[in-house]
């Protein structure tokens, strides 16, 4: 499975952006991961695609909402109320099944970048 970040950019510190990942085929759960400059990357939210359940960081609660789109084959994760400590690269990810230990497919990574 082959994943397309975007919708990353540049926005001040309250307002939102829309990350998009689309996928060439399906996987057992979709999610979102950030690395910021010198920090390791972190677990953001993911969803799995059969009945749409989430889970997220306790840093984006209430503020990050992650989506799919079936027909599509995309994943979206809505970033409200921005902060600077949110400035990172994000990356959308893949896992297989449900008895993959890991992430299996990662996508290249949309630069997010708040400003204060």
């Amino acid at each position: 499975v082959q994943l397309q970040a975007s919708g990353g950019g540049l926005v001040e510190a309250g307002g939102s952006l829309r990350l998009s990942c689309a996928a060439s085929g399906r996987s057992y759960r979709m999610g979102w991961f950030r690395q910021a400059p010198g920090k390791e990357r972190e677990f953001v939210a993911d969803i799995r695609w059969s009945d749409g359940s989430t889970n997220y960081a306790d840093s984006v609660k209430g503020r990050f909402s992650i989506s799919r789109d079936n027909a599509k084959n995309t994943v979206y994760l809505q970033a409200n109320s921005l902060k600077p400590e949110d400035t990172a690269v994000y990356y959308c990810a893949g896992r297989r099944s449900m008895w993959s230990p890991g992430y299996d497919f990662w996508g290249q990574g949309t630069l997010v970048t708040v400003s204060s």
